[in-house]
């Protein structure tokens, strides 16, 4: 199993809101990822996705253990999310300076044979093997309600002035619910977690045809990134790619 990540300011923005991480998870075989888009003015946005980050990954480790099922995964990463939320809707009542803060979380455990998706917000999680790529989570956003509903087209959802509104985050209630996906994995196949500063400026077709023209991880993140910017990266662009293959996790700050 590799795992590569990355997040870039992009082109726009002052500061990086973005927050990621990743490691090796119960066996050497295993991976867990998560990423986050903060939101709630400069600090309030950059507090919370890295307090989410944190949170999510110092439950993940109190809770998990060997040979868990598809099932207690689950309910790990809900409990982990569940964490997560309470600990930046506490920061949040703390100080006027950050009332309203959130963030988006999109997580996978990743094994050989499964990946264990959740998500919360707009941050995405896709999936790539040999049928193509494939998007494993549904964002919870006032535009992805619009194209369920038929009022506009995926198309259109790209660059309509309300694409940027979600309608979950962690942080801004006390309780939040997580989605939860699994996914099978075959040898080769990838999964890549992304926050919107990339999806908004990148077709999935796109990014399906990099992850398949280049081997390295750190290659594959790093033309994604210039595709991004080519197109004038408005927000922030984080990307973390996990390959199901034989070599041990690989790294990339």
């Amino acid at each position: 199993m590799r795992a590569w990540g990355m997040t870039d300011v992009g082109l726009k923005r002052r500061e990086n809101q973005d927050t990621y991480a990743f490691e090796t998870f119960g066996a050497p075989d295993t991976v867990v990822a998560v990423v986050c888009d903060g939101m709630g003015g400069v600090t309030g946005g950059q507090l919370a996705s890295s307090l989410a980050v944190t949170t999510y990954m110092e439950q993940l480790h109190e809770l998990a253990h060997v040979d868990m099922t598809v099932e207690q995964v689950r309910e790990m990463q809900a409990s982990c999310v569940d964490r997560a939320n309470t600990v930046v809707y506490d920061r949040a009542q703390e100080s006027a300076e950050y009332h309203g803060m959130g963030t988006t979380l999109v997580s996978a455990v990743v094994s050989p044979d499964m990946a264990v998706v959740c998500n919360v917000g707009d941050s995405r999680a896709y999936h790539i093997g040999a049928a193509g790529i494939r998007r494993v989570t549904r964002d919870h956003s006032v535009v992805e309600e619009m194209v369920e509903s038929g009022e506009i087209t995926r198309e259109q959802a790209r660059t309509h002035p309300n694409r940027n509104l979600i309608t979950r985050a962690l942080g801004p209630d006390r309780h939040i619910l997580c989605d939860s996906f699994a996914v099978s994995m075959a040898e080769g196949d990838c999964l890549l977690l992304c926050t919107d500063g990339l999806t908004n400026t990148a077709e999935d077709e796109e990014i399906l045809a990099i992850v398949r023209a280049e081997r390295d991880g750190n290659a594959v993140l790093a033309r994604l990134l210039e595709l991004s910017k080519s197109r004038g990266a408005p927000d922030n662009v984080t990307a973390v790619l996990v390959r199901n293959d034989a070599e041990e996790v690989g790294r990339n700050g």
